[in-house]
């Protein structure tokens, strides 16, 4: 039986950057399958050649088949996979991260695990969301009165300026119709965030539940992120809209935020983000340390790690198995 051809597995070097790719594609209703080191969709129109490399999130939506050898070589170029509902409305599940080093996942469990430093990179985050106000000496309660506080205001300078009345913030979960077409847009650009923020998170290698603001769920940190753009994008992009029209609100907004998203390279500067967040004694930016080596080390005393595939018993002997 004849296979799809293909290549040898990609190194992280070869592999483009997360901040250089597609922020996602969705698709619907094809069947997703693999042409040497691209992916392909058909459905009844044809069929479309993606490559997979340039993906930072496929995502699948309703209707969707989905191949081994796709799977594959989606895993072996590191894009993230996530299957939702139509129109990327809600998340179902997700596939591996485009890091192989564990560097940033370490660094985040030391700040998390650190009553102060989890605090110290809580105020942080509220220091780039509000650029014109210093946290620093706040304690956590008082942080979350004034993050209230400033995204209140957000809502009503953005009525202001869009000419919509503001009633405040509605949403039922599980009701997205339940809304006015303002609070569906701004639940729309809300959903599109987080799950352009947990691309970002996982893809980096860093797990999502370790939260420095929320707490308790399962994608604590990525709401943490998601929130850091919302008074910036999320949420004037959410009144533009319906200022615009009170159909079709969702949709609209998606589309609306991707190109939101393109404009202003989001992507990058939320992989640069959460580096000086988790790693603020080195940064990101060119002088930054490689944070996607593919190197296997072990633990040895007083904090220090050593090479693996060597017998530490007696003179050096190379295992052979670094990566098994």
């Amino acid at each position: 039986m004849s296979t799809v051809s293909r290549g040898p597995a990609l190194t992280p070097r070869q592999l483009t950057r997360t901040d250089e790719r597609l922020s996602f594609v969705y698709l619907e209703r094809c069947t997703v399958h693999r042409d040497a080191n691209a992916i392909t969709a058909q459905d009844a129109e044809g069929t479309t050649h993606i490559p997979s490399a340039t993906i930072g999130t496929l995502l699948l939506g309703p209707g969707t088949r989905v191949t081994h050898q796709a799977m594959s070589v989606l895993g072996e170029t590191g894009a993230a996979v996530c299957w939702v509902g139509e129109h990327g409305v809600r998340y179902y599940a997700s596939g591996r991260a485009l890091s192989r080093s564990s560097v940033l996942m370490e660094s985040q469990a030391r700040q998390w695990a650190n009553p102060r430093s989890r605090l110290a990179v809580a105020r942080a985050m509220y220091r780039l969301r509000f650029p014109d106000e210093d946290p620093a000496g706040l304690t956590r309660h008082e942080l979350l009165g004034r993050e209230g506080r400033r995204v209140k205001d957000c809502y009503r300078t953005q009525a202001a300026r869009t000419g919509i009345s503001w009633r405040g913030r509605r949403y039922t979960p599980g009701d997205f119709t339940g809304g006015d077409p303002v609070n569906q847009a701004i639940t729309a650009a809300a959903q599109c965030m987080y799950g352009i923020a947990h691309a970002v998170v996982t893809s980096l290698g860093c797990s999502p539940a370790l939260g420095f603001v929320h707490s308790g769920h399962e994608l604590s940190f990525v709401l943490d992120i998601a929130d850091l753009y919302k008074t910036e994008i999320g949420i004037p992009v959410a009144f533009d809209v319906a200022a615009q029209d009170e159909e079709d609100v969702g949709s609209r907004t998606r589309r609306a935020l991707r190109d939101r998203i393109n404009e202003t390279s989001l992507l990058n500067r939320c992989v640069d983000d959460i580096k000086r967040l988790l790693m603020p004694e080195t940064g990101a930016g060119p002088s930054a340390p490689d944070h996607d080596r593919d190197v296997v080390t072990l633990h040895s005393d007083h904090g220090h790690q050593v090479a693996s595939g060597v017998n530490y018993d007696g003179p050096d002997e190379d295992y052979g198995d670094e990566l098994w």
